[in-house]
């Protein structure tokens, strides 16, 4: 008989100078599981699922800074993201870990695999970038962006930094019936969260950040390439930010990934939670029988 799903334990850590909150739960000497939210959300995005991976694994859920209840830090990247989340690892023992990547996530976890790419037990890829076939007709203002960083197209770049963006990060262009799903409050939490002080500013600097991410591309293709860890993926077919032809170049990349398309959006926890937790639960724990032979 299965224990009881596991109640996440909220802590907080003083890293970089700033206070990072994290959900930590389940059993330390289980093998780890690190799920790194994307944006404009926090830990608060696997809420439905941490109880169930629970079981099997030592969950651990960061707020990266500035989102959810960790402070903003200085000088705001994704690379600067991911030293933080490693020197959480670190005080948390976890020296090794599955990965689970979305959105904001991946450009952070993919920091920590290419670090260290032993570490990466397996990668669980949940509408997450890592090639150019991800960035469709939507991302068109961001590279005008990068390419001149003017005042004028860092207004364009940036103008989802409202309550109306935020609200279309979960259900811009989502079917009706999927979007009914969705519960409101989430976003009306995230937009709270992003008008306190200092959280704009993060968000403003991770848009043009972004482009260092892009820059990583092949880096990350000889990443993959080379170690091809065990891979799950789960993407909500609705999402208007990374295009769908993105799920067939990670099973390009990976040939022996597992792969789900749903019928779901860009946070597609919020919508199949109990699907994707049996998945993962069950791909975790097949991953770890053979690591166990």
């Amino acid at each position: 008989m299965n224990a009881a799903p596991s109640e996440p334990e909220p802590v907080r850590f003083a890293i970089d100078g700033a206070e990072i909150a994290v959900r930590l739960a389940g059993d330390r000497q289980k093998p780890a599981l690190l799920l790194i939210h994307g944006f404009p959300a926090s830990s608060a995005s696997f809420r439905n699922v941490i109880g169930t991976l629970a079981r099997t694994c030592f969950v651990i859920a960061p707020d990266l800074p500035g989102f959810g209840g960790s402070a903003p830090i200085d000088r705001p990247s994704f690379a600067r993201f991911a030293d933080v989340v490693d020197e959480l690892l670190a005080r948390l023992g976890a020296r090794s870990f599955h990965l689970y990547l979305h959105d904001y996530g991946a450009p952070v976890g993919l920091h920590l695999a290419t670090r260290d790419p032993r570490r990466v037990r397996s990668l669980i890829v949940q509408n997450a970038n890592a090639h150019e076939s991800g960035m469709g007709p939507t991302w068109s203002a961001t590279r005008a962006y990068w390419d001149d960083p003017t005042p004028e197209r860092e207004a364009e770049a940036t103008a989802h930094l409202t309550f109306e963006g935020v609200r279309d990060q979960y259900v811009g262009g989502v079917p009706e019936d999927v979007a009914e799903r969705v519960d409101p409050r989430l976003w009306a939490e995230d937009w709270r969260v992003m008008s306190l002080p200092g959280r704009l500013e993060t968000n403003r600097a991770l848009v043009l950040d972004y482009r260092h991410h892009v820059a990583r591309f092949g880096e990350i293709a000889d990443y993959l390439d080379r170690w091809q860890p065990p891979a799950l993926m789960l993407w909500g077919r609705h999402d208007i930010f990374f295009d769908l032809a993105e799920t067939l170049s990670w099973l390009r990349a990976l040939p022996r990934m597992e792969a789900h398309i749903l019928d779901g959006p860009h946070f597609l926890l919020e919508t199949h939670p109990a699907e994707c937790a049996a998945l993962m639960d069950a791909f975790i724990r097949r991953v770890e029988a053979q690591r166990r032979r």
